[in-house]
C-alpha cells in the first residue's frame, strides 16, 4: 500500500489558453522516454507555456533551467498546431495515476478536446526485432488515427497508474485516448526508446519533425535527466509498485 494516502492527494489544472483538440502526454515513468521524446517535440516545435497542473499531498519538485524556476507538469501549445503537449517531470505513484488520470479527464472533456494520446517506454524483454513502437487504444482512437498507419498493437497485458486510468475512462466516453507503448532500457534517458516515440508522433500526428538533433538535444539534457532518473528510482523504491508488469 502506497504511504501517501488517496484522500490527500489531489490534482488540479490551470490554463491560459484553451488547448487543441489533441492531447499529447509525456509522463516520468521508467526510461523516460516519453518525456524525453515530449521534451523534444517542445523544443524543437518551439512550443509556449499554456497552463500547468498543481498537486498537493505528494513530494514535490521544482525544475528550473538557467536559473528559472518552472512548475513541474506543464502544458505547451501554439496557435498553428492541432495539438497540445503535457510534459509532466513528477513522479506520480502508480495507486495515484487514476486521480491524475481523471482530473485530466474532467479538464479535457470541459475543454472541448477530442483526443489523449500517451507517448512511454515499457521495460520489457525483448529482441532487435521488438524495436518499434505498439499501440493499446480504444475503437474511436484506432479509426481516428491508426488506420493508416503501420503502427502493431500490443498483443496482451494492463496499463495501470495514470495510463490506465485514462483509458478505462477513454472506453466509455466519447473522448479518444491512445497509448504509445515502446520497449526501453536501463540506461536513462534511453534516446532511442525516445527516438522512435518521436518518429511515431510525427507519423500520426503528421508534425514535419526533423529527429536528427534528437541524440545531440539528448547529450544535452543527459546530467539532468540523470539526476530525475535517480529521484525517480528512488520515490518508485519506497512504492509497493506490482512487481511483473507484462506486455507480450
Amino acid at each position: 500500500m502506497s504511504r501517501y494516502g488517496r484522500h490527500d492527494v489531489g490534482f488540479s489544472v490551470e490554463e491560459s489558453a484553451p488547448p487543441s483538440d489533441a492531447l499529447l502526454c509525456g509522463f516520468t515513468n521508467y526510461g523516460l522516454a516519453g518525456l524525453t521524446a515530449v521534451d523534444y517535440l517542445v523544443d524543437h516545435l518551439e512550443l509556449e507555456v499554456t497552463g500547468h497542473i498543481t498537486t498537493e499531498g505528494l513530494p514535490s519538485i521544482t525544475p528550473f533551467a538557467k536559473g528559472v524556476p518552472s512548475h513541474h507538469t506543464q502544458l505547451y501549445s501554439r496557435d498553428d498546431l492541432d495539438v497540445t503537449l503535457l510534459k509532466s517531470e513528477l513522479f506520480v505513484p502508480a495507486d495515484m495515476g487514476k486521480q491524475l488520470a481523471d482530473e485530466i479527464f474532467d479538464w479535457t472533456e470541459g475543454a472541448g478536446v477530442d483526443e489523449v494520446a500517451v507517448v512511454q517506454g515499457v521495460p520489457i524483454q525483448h529482441g532487435p526485432e521488438g524495436h518499434q513502437t505498439y499501440y493499446v487504444a480504444t475503437e474511436d482512437y484506432r479509426e481516428r488515427r491508426l488506420e493508416e498507419t503501420d503502427i502493431e498493437p500490443m498483443g496482451r497485458g494492463f496499463l495501470d497508474g495514470v495510463n490506465g486510468g485514462m483509458v478505462e475512462r477513454g472506453i466509455d466516453s466519447p473522448l479518444g485516448v491512445g497509448v504509445y507503448l515502446t520497449p526501453v532500457h536501463e540506461q536513462m534517458p534511453d534516446v532511442e526508446a525516445a527516438l522512435r516515440l518521436v518518429e511515431t508522433v510525427d507519423q500520426v500526428y503528421d508534425l514535419d519533425i526533423d529527429t536528427t538533433p534528437l541524440e545531440a538535444f539528448a547529450e544535452e539534457v543527459m546530467r539532468y535527466y540523470t539526476d530525475l532518473a535517480e529521484r525517480y528510482t528512488e520515490a518508485a523504491e519506497k512504492e509497493d509498485a506490482p512487481v511483473d508488469r507484462m506486455y507480450m
